[in-house]
């Protein structure tokens, strides 16, 4: 059986916990579970996307709470061991990454919080410290309106391949 094949089977509860691992957003995840089955993959997908963009800011904020820090671990949120591994590995990073970014991204990571009252939401996959250090940096710049839509653009990409994660088993 499939990854998708065995999502569109689940009991709508076991559907709705499984997605949460892909998206922290308890709207999301239910809207999504509800929208089963789904014929293929890209199905899913365009799916997730226009649930997501549905959702309003504290539907948003919720599933930002699902994440640690850059350069954490824990989310405030908490996460299960599934989602732990999977932050992790998107946060590879980080584990190259020299004392003084590792410093200066904690550092963002309150100014930003301080400023916008959330984490710094980027979907790490693939990029170096350094690049995210950046990224914070040049959002930091935002307005708050501007920013939280580029936090939710950055929480899309990571349910993607999070998704991506869950169909592959």
């Amino acid at each position: 059986m499939s990854g998708l094949e065995r999502l569109n089977a689940l009991a709508a509860d076991d559907a709705e916990r499984e997605l949460l691992t892909c998206c922290g957003s308890r709207a999301w995840a239910r809207r999504m579970a509800q929208s089963r089955p789904f014929a293929d993959a890209d199905a899913l997908m365009e799916r997730a996307d226009a649930t997501w963009w549905s959702l309003d800011e504290a539907d948003w904020r919720e599933a930002f709470r699902s994440h640690p820090r850059i350069g954490g671990k824990k989310a405030q949120a908490g996460q299960t061991d599934r989602e732990q591994a999977w932050s992790a590995g998107e946060q590879a990073g980080m584990r190259t990454a020299a004392d003084a970014t590792r410093e200066a991204l904690a550092e963002g990571n309150e100014t930003y919080e301080a400023r916008f009252g959330y984490i710094y939401i980027v979907c790490a996959t693939g990029r170096t410290a350094d690049e995210m250090l950046a990224l914070l940096q040049s959002r930091l710049r935002n307005d708050p309106e501007t920013e939280i839509r580029a936090a939710a653009e950055e929480q899309r990409k990571i349910t993607r391949i999070r998704l991506e994660k869950l169909l592959a088993g």
